[in-house]
């Protein structure tokens, strides 16, 4: 499991985002499992998160409307298969409204360079 904390951070909002091999949802949910054993991501807002199996691409908003399919086509365009992308956010008080899909999208662009060693 590799944890890129504190990535991102716009008006008290702040980001994180994690991931590691995965190829089922029975593997997902241990993934999430595992990473809010870490209280920190247990007490965040949302843990939105995809992945590309074989049996069928797979994705939890967590609540923040669209994340999933957002991380979800961000890995689809890269080819990544196996593979969980977990974005964490912890709210901050102040509505983001469109930025947070941008922010969702610096979050995995920022693990896939990591996991490309950029």
């Amino acid at each position: 499991m590799r944890i890129l904390d504190n990535i991102i951070s716009d008006r008290g909002s702040k980001y994180a985002v994690s991931g590691g091999p995965c190829a089922s949802e029975q593997e997902a949910k241990a993934f999430i499992k595992e990473l809010c054993r870490k209280k920190k991501f247990a007490k965040a807002t949302h843990n939105s998160w995809a992945l590309l199996s074989a049996d069928a691409p797979l994705k939890n908003d967590d609540g923040e409307a669209g994340a999933g399919m957002v991380i979800l086509r961000m890995l689809e365009r890269e080819g990544l298969h196996d593979h969980i992308i977990v974005v964490t956010r912890w709210f901050g008080g102040t509505h983001l409204g469109g930025d947070r899909f941008r922010h969702v999208q610096d979050a995995v662009r920022i693990y896939l360079d990591a996991l490309r060693g950029n």
